[in-house]
C-alpha cells in the first residue's frame, strides 16, 4: 500500500528535526544548550533518522517509537522560553523546532487516516 503524500511530507519534516538534533553538538555554544543536552539530542536524532528510514519503508512499528522520541526533542527545546539569559535567536529556534515538530507529528498521524477517508468516498 502506498503512502500518502502528507505522512511522506511528515517523516521529511522530522527527518529535518533529526539531522538538526543530530548536529546540535557542532552548533551549541556549550551553554545555550548544554553540552549535556546538545550531545542527548544528537542520539536522539540519530535514532529518529533510524526509525523514520524504517517507516519510510512501511515498518508501522517504528511510528510510536520515533512519535515520542520527536516529542521528547521538541520538548527538550521548552526551557528555552523560561531559562534567564538565553539569547533571542535561540529562542526563536526553539519555537520553530515546536511547531514543526507538531506539524510533522501531525502529518504522519492523521495523513494516513485522511488518506483513508478520502478512498472510501
Amino acid at each position: 500500500m502506498s503512502r500518502p503524500v502528507s505522512f511522506k511530507a511528515g517523516l521529511i519534516i522530522l527527518a529535518v528535526l533529526s539531522v538538526l538534533d543530530l548536529l546540535l553538538p557542532l552548533l551549541s555554544d556549550g551553554e545555550h544548550p548544554p553540552i549535556a543536552v546538545a550531545l542527548a539530542a544528537s542520539v536522539v536524532g540519530l535514532i529518529s533518522l533510524v526509525l523514520i528510514v524504517s517507516a519510510w519503508r512501511g515498518a508501522t512499528r517504528a511510528m510510536p517509537v520515533l512519535i515520542v522520541l520527536r516529542m521528547l526533542s521538541a520538548l527538550s527545546a521548552v526551557p528555552a522560553f523560561m531559562a534567564p539569559d538565553v539569547p533571542a535567536p535561540t529562542v526563536g529556534t526553539a519555537a520553530l523546532v515546536v511547531a514543526l515538530t507538531l506539524v510533522g507529528v501531525a502529518l504522519v498521524v492523521i495523513g494516513p487516516r485522511l488518506s483513508s477517508v478520502t478512498d472510501a468516498r
